[in-house]
């Protein structure tokens, strides 16, 4: 089955199922310590001077909570958030409506910032830097700029491609945070907060189980847990143990690498058909049948961290890991270098 089923495609379900396992303060929160550490003393010392807070860039792959991060935000804030993305805002007229609905101190949490249209970020630079945003009203010799002036607010932007926001736009936040993949054991605290959550019996080992296969992205850990609690109320008397979680992810095509079926296949491709590589992504793309977008953006970020794949000026190149993984013979040290 395809890791788009625990990234992508969600359904209805999935999305309430998301949220309401979502951690609604920092106490809650596991992991990306850190992070967590700075965005708490920046409330603090927002708070106690009574001030708004600062603008925020969350940035790094899917699924490692930089939604739940915003929503932390405002609950820690004590102020209103309302949520957009930035496919949804096409025009300035969207971004002003959004904004002159904002009271003082609120969140404007913008997911997929990168995605926003370039006319629709210039206003925004204005917005963020003095509260103001200039609409132009009417056509021609008629058209005429009005100036609203905005309360002070914060942007709370995430986005999964940081490259590819401007310097100016970037340079316009007080902090910027990057997440990263999360460890098997915070994972695993991951897992077991959210079957209390669940109402679900896991043992620790269930849970460490679901964790090695999730990987490193809490969403997938919480959709992997949905599905093995399916199946442990259908087939093992909704107990969660070891074997239970393994037969159930055995049943999505999931192994003990976390690896799914495209996993397997786009390392297949590289090995067999390109002789380890270097491959260009679109002809990577091709051969497996699917977008060069997904590829990069879902895929290949795990393979690379796990060290299965890596990344040419060339193309895409298999790692002796990758080779191990199926079977076939490590190259030797004269001929990696060559790649």
């Amino acid at each position: 089955m395809s890791e788009r089923f625990v990234t992508e495609v969600l359904s209805k379900a999935d999305t309430e199922f998301d949220v309401s396992l979502r951690p609604a303060r920092f106490s809650e929160f596991v992991g990306q310590e850190k992070v967590r550490a700075r965005l708490e003393l920046f409330v603090e010392a927002a708070r106690g001077r009574g001030d708004v807070l600062d603008h925020v860039l969350l940035f790094g792959p899917p699924g490692l909570g930089k939604t739940t991060l915003a929503y932390i935000l405002a609950d820690a804030m004590g102020v209103n958030i309302k949520a957009t993305s930035g496919p949804v805002i096409d025009k300035p007229g969207d971004l002003a409506g959004m904004l002159t609905n904002l009271e003082r101190g609120d969140i404007l949490f913008i997911d997929e910032i990168h995605r926003l249209q370039k006319t629709v970020e210039e206003y925004l630079y204005a917005a963020m830097e003095d509260f103001v945003i200039d609409i132009i009203i009417d056509q021609g010799p008629n058209a005429r700029s009005v100036r609203l002036n905005l309360p002070r607010f914060t942007l709370v932007a995430a986005t999964t491609r940081s490259g590819l926001l401007s310097g100016a736009l970037r340079s316009r936040f007080g902090m910027s945070n990057r997440l990263d993949y999360y460890s098997e054991g915070e994972l695993e605290r991951i897992i077991g907060r959210s079957a209390q959550i669940l109402g679900v019996e896991i043992e620790a080992e269930g849970a460490l189980e679901i964790a090695r296969r999730s990987r490193g992205t809490p969403r997938i850990a919480n959709n992997l847990l949905r599905w093995v609690r399916d199946y442990a109320q259908v087939k093992a008397d909704n107990r969660i143990t070891r074997a239970v979680a393994d037969q159930a992810l055995v049943m999505l095509d999931i192994d003990e690498n976390g690896l799914d079926e495209m996993d397997k296949r786009i390392l297949e491709t590289v090995v067999f058909k390109f002789s380890g590589g270097p491959v260009g992504l679109n002809s990577l793309a091709v051969s497996v049948g699917e977008e060069p977008g997904t590829i990069e953006e879902v895929y290949e970020p795990y393979l690379i961290q796990e060290g299965y794949l890596k990344r040419t000026p060339q193309g895409r190149v298999a790692t002796d890991r990758c080779r191990s993984l199926l079977g076939v013979k490590p190259q030797g040290p004269q001929q990696s270098e060559l790649l």
